[in-house]
């Protein structure tokens, strides 16, 4: 049910938002006994608390035309930056973000593992490069786009 939410919601709301915002991915979840639909945004120079009230103007009202309505219950609108761990999705996301140290999480192993931690080296239409660190040797592993379950940005420590 989640998915078909996050999917109706993307879809409606692809193109709607100001230059220069982008969205970057739809969340919904439980918190206690509310629902929350969670809309990340970002833009060049980063969201503002401002620009989050200005854009819960703009999605809001939007959300009401969705037909037929895919929330099963009230929730709470939240329009956040997607922080700086960021999801990656799209294969634009990718390529945005070659150069960038990543956490990849796999639906099936690749070289004996399902999850991946390194820096983003390359990215064609359906297969990313990771540099890795196994142990204290440096390695390379490429992963196809649809082999991976969740991907994002990670912050090296």
């Amino acid at each position: 049910m989640s998915t078909n939410i996050t999917e109706v919601v993307l879809a409606h709301l692809e193109g709607l938002l100001p230059e220069p915002f982008e969205l970057v991915d739809v969340e919904w979840s439980k918190m206690g006994a509310d629902y929350v639909l969670s809309v990340l945004v970002d833009k060049p120079e980063g969201i503002t608390l401002q620009d989050t009230a200005d854009l819960s103007e703009i999605i809001s009202p939007e959300l009401d035309k969705i037909s037929p309505d895919p929330f099963p219950s009230e929730y709470m609108l939240e329009v956040a930056s997607p922080g700086a761990e960021r999801p990656l999705k799209k294969s634009a996301d990718f390529e945005k973000h070659i150069g960038a140290y990543v956490f990849v999480k796999l639906y099936q192993k690749v070289a004996g593992e399902k999850e991946f931690v390194g820096d983003l080296v390359a990215f064609d239409s359906n297969l990313i490069t990771l540099n890795y660190l196994d142990k204290t040797r440096q390695k390379t592993v490429e992963l196809e786009l649809s082999n991976i379950a969740k991907a994002r940005t990670q912050v090296k420590l």
